[in-house]
């Protein structure tokens, strides 16, 4: 079998256009990429889930999908500024370092909007806020997801912020 990848995945601004009704229009093309990839696992990234459970959010995807949704990130406060640089990559991290064994050997991506939330640029698929994940998006993820498949992708270092090295 194949090595597990992750995708983190924001709503606003990839499922559906930002700042219009959260109708979920994009996430049926975003669930046809994952179905050939049984590899991949979701873990939601979304502002959303510090306001719904985690069923409640699961419950967006298709019956098929909703095993491969394998949680959301932890919500970091920063303490400044400077801190929101980076955020959800940081975010998704934490999360990893809690859920898989060997961080420094695991495939992840990111489908998100706002380029500011992830330092890793190379693991980022980035919507147009106003349209969602389109056409375009859906290659860009396949050919992240083959280049996880087929090995040809090293994973990526991440940089831990100062604030998650407090005692």
């Amino acid at each position: 079998m194949t090595q597990p990848s992750y995708i983190f995945m924001d709503f606003d601004g990839v499922t559906h256009p930002w700042g219009e009704v959260e109708d979920f229009r994009c996430l049926p093309l975003i669930e046809a990429v994952v179905r050939d990839y049984e590899e991949a696992h979701i873990v939601i990234t979304a502002d959303s889930r510090t306001h719904f459970t985690l069923a409640e959010l699961v419950d967006r995807f298709a019956a098929d999908i909703r095993p491969r949704v394998s949680g959301v990130t932890p919500h970091l406060v920063p303490r400044n500024g400077a801190e929101l640089h980076g955020l959800r990559e940081h975010e998704a991290m934490l999360w990893l370092a809690q859920h898989v064994p060997d961080t420094s050997a695991v495939f992840w991506c990111a489908l998100d909007d706002a380029p500011g939330n992830w330092l890793t640029r190379s693991r980022l698929v980035l919507t147009d806020f106003k349209r969602g994940f389109g056409d375009e998006d859906a290659a860009a993820l396949r050919r992240m997801l083959d280049s996880f498949r087929s090995g040809t992708a090293q994973p990526p270092k991440s940089r831990e912020p100062s604030f998650l090295r407090r005692a």
